[in-house]
C-alpha cells in the first residue's frame, strides 16, 4: 500500500518507509538501467568511429538512427529517475499522495501503478488537453 486508506490523516512512520524503500528501490533499478544504456551507447560510438570505411549513405543514415534512440533512451531513463527523485522528495516534506494541482489526494490504485505520479487522474487529463 503507497498511502494510508483514510486520505487525510497522517501516514504512519512504517508507512512511509515502506513507501520510501519502494521509490528507492525503483530509482536505483533505474540508475542501473542508466549505467547500462551509457555503457552501450559508449561502445556503440567507439564501434562508429572504427567502423566507417566503406560506409554508404544508408549506412550512415542507419548509425545516426541508432545514435539518436540510444540518446533518447538515455533522456528518457534519466526523465524518469528524475519523476522518482521527486516522489521521494515529495514523501520527506508529507506531500506525498496529494495532487500538485488541486491539493486533492491521489488515488491509491494510481499510485500503485504509477508511484512517481505528483496529480490525481483529473489535473492530468487537464495537463493532457491543455498540450494537445
Amino acid at each position: 500500500m503507497l498511502v494510508n486508506e483514510a486520505i487525510g490523516t497522517r501516514r504512519s512512520a512504517a508507512d512511509s518507509d515502506q513507501i520510501r524503500r519502494a521509490l528507492r528501490a525503483r530509482y536505483d533499478e533505474l540508475t542501473v538501467e542508466y549505467d547500462e544504456a551509457l555503457t552501450q551507447s559508449q561502445v556503440l560510438r567507439l564501434v562508429e568511429v572504427g567502423d566507417t570505411a566503406g560506409d554508404d549513405q544508408a549506412d550512415s543514415g542507419t548509425k545516426t538512427a541508432e545514435r539518436d534512440t540510444a540518446q533518447s533512451l538515455l533522456r528518457t531513463i534519466l526523465d524518469r529517475r528524475a519523476q522518482f527523485e521527486h516522489a521521494l522528495s515529495r514523501l520527506d516534506e508529507g506531500a506525498y499522495g496529494w495532487c500538485e494541482g488541486c491539493g486533492d489526494s491521489i488515488p491509491v490504485e494510481r499510485l500503485e501503478i504509477f508511484p512517481s505520479a505528483t496529480t490525481c487522474v483529473s489535473c492530468k487529463q487537464t495537463r493532457e488537453r491543455r498540450a494537445a
